[in-house]
């Protein structure tokens, strides 16, 4: 999921929604006839909401209850699996009962889904189930929010967001009319309305703002610098950075600060204004450190600012330090991450991209 640099911001309200925050609703298509794929959708769902819950991501029954109502198959109408040489497209429109039976049954197992498939390149997708239900808790929600989502994607995340805190309190960014078109008409038909914005997320949404949160889909090489000003004080951002999540608490317009999440996340590059990651270089390095997660995650949050051997040097140093022993300071117009203390001797700096 990601947004880019030439596009015009197009914010587009359907229907009167149910503003109440909180809402619990199953959109018109979970239980309508309507939707000849609801009865067998809904035993799947029931299943998958139970394995999430099982692994210890669903412990607010406000945001199982949205697991259990969001109907993921309707944000999923088709999607491609990697195979030999290429993608294999499964849909509800295929002709194959077979084939149709394989593509219901991947919406609700709990995997990523490639959703936009463009020259061999995947440019959006629908997020593991779990990993999202895990990202929706750690953002720390509360009735009332208001929340900025940074790739729309299919829009099953925004109407998860949308189930939770009422449509009013949503708004949803990405970066072409091809992808939030679709997931416009998507949430529609399952009964959502939240703001879908065609622009470019790494300047968010400030006609939408303040925002109590910011969530993004897509990983980044820093936070980009419009989004504090568009934040309320204590605003909370959770955003892939590195190979994992950072959750960031706002203290004002132009700070903020906090830590990673234990949890390792690879999503689609933000697309936009905010400037490319750095190369990460590897070479030379034992095998066994190079094919450590936790390493990668240190090779990658410091590339431009260690050689790969500091990188190495320190995390054997420091006993192979865990994600949550990083975070990440944003103020003064600049970003570091840091192992431990923010003002600590491990600091590295993260190109924001201004240039002055």
């Amino acid at each position: 999921m990601g947004t880019s640099r030439d596009a015009q911001r197009d914010t587009e309200r359907a229907g009167q929604p149910d503003a109440r925050p909180g809402a619990h609703r199953a959109g018109p298509s979970a239980g309508s006839s309507a939707d000849p794929f609801a009865e067998p959708a809904a035993a799947a769902r029931d299943a998958l909401v139970r394995e999430i819950a099982a692994g210890g991501d669903l412990p607010d029954p406000a945001w199982r209850a949205a697991f259990e109502d969001v109907p993921r198959h309707l944000f999923v109408p088709y999607y491609h699996i990697g195979v030999l040489g290429g993608y294999e497209r499964l849909g509800a429109d295929d002709p194959d009962p077979g084939r149709r039976a394989r593509w219901l049954e991947g919406a609700y197992l709990d995997r990523p889904l490639a959703t936009d498939v463009r020259e061999g390149e995947l440019v959006s997708s629908s997020s593991q189930p779990s990993l999202m239900a895990g990202m929706l808790q750690a953002l720390e929600v509360r009735d009332g929010d208001t929340v900025l989502e940074i790739g729309t994607g299919t829009g099953y995340n925004a109407a998860l967001l949308s189930h939770r805190l009422g449509d009013d309190r949503v708004t949803t960014v990405d970066l072409d009319e091809a992808i939030t078109g679709p997931a416009r008409e998507r949430l529609d038909a399952a009964g959502y309305h939240p703001a879908v914005v065609t622009g470019d997320g790494a300047l968010g949404c400030p006609e939408r703002a303040p925002f109590d949160c910011v969530i993004a889909t897509c990983t980044l090489p820093s936070v980009p610098p419009g989004w504090l000003p568009q934040c309320r004080p204590g605003a909370r951002i959770l955003a892939p950075l590195s190979t994992g999540l950072i959750r960031l608490r706002v203290r004002d317009e132009g700070w903020a600060e906090g830590r990673f999440l234990p949890t390792s996340a690879y999503f689609v590059a933000l697309r936009g204004e905010s400037p490319p990651p750095p190369p990460v270089r590897a070479g030379g390095l034992p095998r066994y450190a190079t094919d450590n997660e936790l390493f990668r995650f240190l090779l990658t949050l410091t590339a431009g600012s260690l050689d790969p051997e500091e990188a190495y040097a320190l995390w054997l140093q420091e006993e192979r330090p865990r994600r949550e022993r990083f975070g990440l300071t944003v103020g003064g117009g600049r970003q570091w991450a840091w192992l431990d203390d923010p003002e600590g001797p491990y600091a590295w700096p993260l190109d924001t991209g201004e240039r002055t």
